[in-house]
């Protein structure tokens, strides 16, 4: 039955910041001596930036995020860490900003270093330069790099280099991009932030000074094709549950939701969910994207829409219905015959996408407690 608390709607998000430090944990042990930005950057990934800088200000080196208010609202709130803004500023009168807060800048274009050293910087703030070597976002290309570095020298402590990978997940991997920077920084020594967290659990000899776990703190695998948050030994940290709310038969040849993309092919027991695309459930996610009920497996029928969507009980003992529980994605409750977790990953693969998207999409509508 439900584990939801008494409220007007069931469904409920729980944010379990023991599995946030236990994730934090194996980024740290991957990163053997390097230090670790810890990304928070949308609202730590949706899991709530307030909470997730609480749980982790005291094991990180510093946190990363790019929104540059909420960087000045953490600092107004007391945290001392360093700060690192991984899109820089965006605009001059920012400025006075970071230097009062103490905001480490990534730059990324030479009119941003010529910005910085007209506002008067601190010469003990660190500064970070972008490289771009392969991806073709942001960052200096060779020659960008050198004027940089030489605008800055003798003014500002010697900047940290950081490139970002386009294909740490993927098959392509990180050694072509590596080779680039290595042609672009030859003779410089210093220091270098390279591998997120794909690159930090996959790639021990690109993980540079600094590394900058984003997704695995939160319990995603960020190559879960390859290997799933479980055996990367990371935690859901997000889970999203609700209720059942109704029970319909179907008989052979009849449909479920709008537009009728799910017809029975026989006699048909359906659960309706108190969950939809307005909560930050996938719309797109089809029939037979995976959900719990009570713990027990079973799979998404028809369109998911604004408020609601269906599932299948057809194959689950009758005691499955109004009242149980559906989990979405996370921690079920655990129990003989049960699986106690869906990882998003699972979820967000079967809708194509990832859950990096599932998380930041959960809705402001959505009450969410936390378990420590």
């Amino acid at each position: 039955m439900s584990v939801m608390s008494a409220m007007s709607r069931p469904i409920r998000a729980t944010i379990n910041l023991a599995a946030l430090r236990h994730n934090f944990g194996i980024a740290r042990l991957h990163a053997g001596a390097a230090k670790l930005w810890s990304v928070v950057k949308a609202n730590a990934y949706g899991h709530g930036l307030e909470r997730v800088v609480h749980a982790l200000a005291d094991i990180t080196d510093g946190f990363a995020l790019i929104e540059v208010e909420r960087a000045v609202q953490l600092r107004q709130a007391g945290l001392d860490v360093p700060i690192l803004m991984l899109e820089g500023f965006y605009a001059p009168n920012e400025l006075p900003l970071f230097i009062a807060h103490r905001l480490i800048p990534v730059l990324h274009r030479i009119d941003q270093v010529q910005q910085l050293l007209g506002a008067g910087w601190p010469t003990d703030l660190p500064v970070y330069l972008k490289l771009d070597s392969g991806m073709h976002r942001l960052g200096f290309d060779v020659v960008g790099l050198k004027a940089a570095r030489t605008a800055l020298t003798g003014k500002v402590a010697k900047p940290t280099l950081m490139t970002h990978f386009a294909d740490a997940d993927g098959p392509r991997g990180v050694d072509w991009q590596l080779e680039r920077l290595a042609a672009m920084t030859a003779g410089m020594d210093d220091p270098r932030s390279l591998a997120n967290s794909a690159a930090l659990l996959r790639y021990p000899h690109a993980i540079g000074d600094w590394a900058r776990p984003g997704i695995m703190l939160y319990g995603g695998s960020p190559f879960p094709k390859m290997r799933s948050a479980p055996e990367l030994d990371l935690q859901p940290v997000m889970t999203l549950q609700s209720e059942i709310i109704a029970v319909q038969s179907l008989d052979t040849g009849e449909s479920v939701g709008y537009g009728c993309t799910f017809t029975a092919d026989r006699p048909m027991r359906v659960g309706v969910v108190a969950c939809g695309y307005a909560d930050g459930y996938p719309r797109h996610a089809p029939t037979g994207t995976p959900v719990l009920l009570d713990g027990q497996r079973s799979r998404l029928l028809g369109r998911v829409s604004m408020d609601k969507l269906c599932v299948d009980l057809t194959h689950l003992p009758q005691k499955v219905g109004v009242g149980g529980t559906a989990t979405l994605w996370g921690r079920a409750v655990a129990g003989e015959g049960r699986d106690s977790v869906l990882p998003a990953d699972e979820v967000a693969t079967a809708a194509g996408t990832i859950s990096y998207e599932l998380f930041c999409a959960l809705s402001s509508r959505v009450p969410v407690s936390e378990i420590h």
